[in-house]
Formats: structure tokens, C-alpha cells, sequence
């Protein structure tokens, strides 16, 4: 079987990755792709808003199963375009993958069918947002109703801070911006919990918690991603029941009477409340870095995995995975998330000690002349698994001082909730 991979972060070299030991494959083909997956896979360059070149590749190469990685190709309904043509897609529709292309559609899904999430208004400019604000409670949350590679959140302790949010999103810092919503702070702990999706049947595909801050503690900037842990330090069987029948299953309930099924994977962001969870929002595809996190531990064949969703039989599918911990540490280009120097090369990369629980999985990277370059903000991916979180760390900064590069930086916190 042939498979193409759309993206080309460390989510995809992980999907890339774990495809490769599959026994149903033959090829993969990744668009783009990044210097790790090149090792594995045929990197193809292609424009992807042109969704008609992608499906003509697709039938001159044979592909029998095409994979969405990120989120913008889900929300421009590339998924719709591609089935239309009878091709294997494993990814949510253009109306579900409204669930993160617009917070505003999945504010009205929650309040409709009651799942817990923040109380919010919507403001459609920056004279009524800013009014609203002189009678709020600080902290708050304003966030980009649009597509924001995960950026698009401000926390504000402040009016001048709201002010500084509101004029960034309605000036464009995200692309064209018609609402924005601010909420409520809720007080409490993250974590990301994801389910696969055939259509008709789900199953949980473990937890995990994303370090989104590019500073230690938790302070600065928000970004794509730092690190992230799994399993969450807050899954229990009790605390999955309340997050499968009050947010989950009345999502899909949502989405089935707006005539659309839910497909692929999803991602529920959560704050834990009082032993509550509620909603913060909804990503249409695995997360990154938790993907990075949370593959290595899958026991099961990811591509009968994927092939069962395209085929709407999930619930003959068992799902086994190891029960070690998962500890993922990113390596950032100097900068980042502000501007950043690219086409860097990593010189120690290949002084790395990898095995099979020790990962290293690249973001942003090119190869040319057989070196590697950083060219993206987020640049590699370094994850171990072991019996305990303290272990995976000492693994992870063992090959970071081999890696020893002077081009990036990286948090040495990650995961400093479950490591004494």
C-alpha cells in the first residue's frame, strides 16, 4: 500500500515514522515533508492550496491512502475536494473542522448542547471589545476566532495588555479577523485529551500535557509547542467518563445535526477545574508536540489504524499500547517565536544515540549536501520513553548535550509537574 503524508513538522516525521514499520506499507510520500522523513520517505514539493495538482500526483503515483496532518489543508476542505474523486482520506471534513477553524462555531456547539466551557461574548470590533473590558475581571482570555498555528491566544492581566490583543488580532497579526472572543480565566490545570474517529465509532487515543510557553515556569510568549508529557498526571477512569459524556459524545451529537461525521482524529483541550474539565478548544488533528509524544507508545499498526476510520470499522480494531511514560523536549531556532535566523546547519545531529525508545523527530529542517539546516522556528523534537518521567528526562539531556547546538534553545522544565 502507498501512503501520503500532508505536512511537514514533527507530527508528520512521527506519523512517518511509525507508518514505516507497518507491514501493509510499500511508500510514502510526504508533502512536503522535512529532513527526517526524507530518510524514509519520498519528499514531494507541491503547492497544496492547489488541490487539484495533489489529486492529479495522487492517481499518477497510486496512492491508496492520504493523510492530513495539519490544520489549514482540513479547514479549505481538502478532505471534501479528495473524496469527491473516491480517495482514501483520513481527516475531518470542511464543517467538523470548523470545530478549530472558527472558536466561535464551537462556542455555539457548547452552548447549545451545555458542555462546560468558559462563559464568552463575541465582539466584531475593537471599540466594543474594548468596552466590554472596562467592566471585566482580570486575568482574561481574547482570542483569534480564526486559525492561528496555536498562537492566537492572549492571556491579559490588564486593560493595557487586552488593548495590545485586540488591536493585534483585528489588525491582522492572524490573517483577516471579523470576531474575537474574550473569556472567562478559568483557574485550573491543562490537559489534552484525544480521541480517533471513524464516523460511528470512537476510541480514546491517550492523554498528554503541552507546554505552550516559551520560557521556563510557564511565562512568555505562547508558541507552537515547547515540550509536552504522557500520560496526563489528571487521567483516571472517573475523570475520562466526565470528559467522554460532557464533551466528547455531545460534540458529535453537535456535528451529526448539522448533517456532518466526525472522522479522523480530535483533540479536546481541556482545564481541570475542581476535578471538572472544561473546554478551551478543539484541534482537528494530532497535536504537536504531543503526537511526537504519544505515537512511540501505540503497539498497534497505525496504518490498520487509519485504514479502519477510512473504512468505518474502528470498533474491530483493538488499540494497544505500551504503558511506559513519554517525555518530548523541542529544540527552537534562537528567537523564536519572534524572527529567527534560518538555513542554520546542526552540525552534531548524527552524534545522536537513538534506539527504540529514544526518538528524535525534526520540525523545521532541510537537508542539503548531505547536512542537515534549521529552517522553521520549532526544529527538532527529542523524545524517550521509560518506566518513569525522571528517567526519560536524564535520556533526552544526555543526546541534547550531544546534540550541543549553538543555533537553538530549548526548555529544561518540560515535564517538571511529574518529575520531583
Amino acid at each position: 500500500m502507498k501512503v501520503g503524508i500532508i505536512g511537514s513538522g514533527g507530527r508528520e516525521h512521527a506519523i512517518c515514522n511509525s507508518l514505516k514499520n507497518s507491514s501493509k506499507i510499500t511508500e510514502i510520500f510526504c508533502f512536503p515533508g522535512n529532513a527526517g522523513t526524507e530518510n524514509i520517505a519520498k519528499n514531494i514539493i507541491l503547492d497544496l492550496d492547489n488541490f487539484e495538482n495533489l489529486k492529479n500526483f495522487i492517481f499518477e503515483k497510486e496512492i491508496d491512502l492520504i493523510i492530513v496532518g495539519p490544520e489549514k489543508p482540513l479547514v479549505d476542505g481538502l478532505v471534501d475536494y479528495l473524496e469527491q474523486f473516491n480517495i482514501n482520506v483520513f481527516g475531518p471534513n470542511k464543517i467538523a473542522s470548523q470545530l478549530e477553524g472558527s472558536k466561535i462555531f464551537t462556542k455555539q456547539i457548547c452552548e447549545k448542547f451545555n458542555i462546560p466551557t468558559a462563559k464568552f461574548g463575541i465582539f466584531q470590533n475593537k471599540n466594543d471589545a474594548k468596552h466590554f473590558l472596562k467592566n471585566t475581571n482580570y486575568p482574561t482570555v481574547i482570542k483569534a476566532d480564526n486559525l492561528a498555528s496555536g498562537k492566537g491566544v492572549y492571556i491579559c492581566s490588564n486593560e493595557k495588555e487586552s488593548n495590545i490583543a485586540i488591536n493585534e488580532i483585528f489588525d491582522g497579526k492572524f490573517g483577516e479577523a471579523k470576531n474575537l472572543l474574550i473569556e472567562e480565566f478559568l483557574e485550573g490545570e491543562e490537559m489534552s485529551y484525544f480521541i480517533i474517529s471513524d464516523g460511528l465509532n470512537f476510541k480514546s487515543f491517550e492523554t498528554a500535557q503541552d507546554h505552550k510557553r516559551v520560557l521556563e515556569g510557564d511565562k512568555g510568549k505562547n508558541t507552537g509547542g515547547m515540550g509536552a508529557y504522557s500520560p496526563s498526571r489528571l487521567i483516571n477512569e472517573e475523570m475520562e467518563n466526565k470528559i467522554i459524556n460532557k464533551i466528547i459524545k455531545p460534540t458529535l451529537k453537535g456535528l451529526s445535526e448539522l448533517g456532518s461525521e466526525y472522522k479522523g482524529f480530535l483533540y479536546a483541550g481541556l482545564m481541570i477545574v475542581n476535578n471538572e474539565p472544561f473546554l478551551i478548544e478543539y484541534n482537528v488533528r494530532m497535536g504537536d508536540p504531543e503526537c511526537q509524544t504519544i505515537l512511540p507508545k501505540l503497539k498497534t499498526d497505525l496504518a490498520e489504524v487509519f485504514l479502519a476510520c477510512c473504512n468505518r470499522n474502528l470498533n474491530q480494531i483493538e488499540l494497544d499500547w505500551t504503558n511506559k511514560k513519554s517525555l518530548c523536549v523541542v529544540v527552537c531556532s534562537n528567537g523564536y517565536p519572534d524572527e529567527f535566523k534560518k538555513h542554520i546547519e546542526i552540525e552534531n545531529i548524527n552524534s545522536v544515540e537513538l534506539n527504540e525508545h529514544n526518538h528524535l523527530y525534526h520540525a523545521g529542517t532541510t537537508q542539503k549536501d548531505e547536512k542537515i539546516y534549521a529552517i522553521g522556528g520549532r526544529v527538532l523534537n527529542f523524545v524517550s520513553l521509560s518506566n518513569n518521567f525522571s528517567d526519560a528526562k536524564i535520556k533526552i539531556m544526555q543526546n541534547l548535550d550531544k546534540l550541543n547546538w549553538s543555533g537553538g534553545f530549548y526548555r529544561k522544565d518540560i515535564g517538571y509537574k511529574v518529575i520531583e
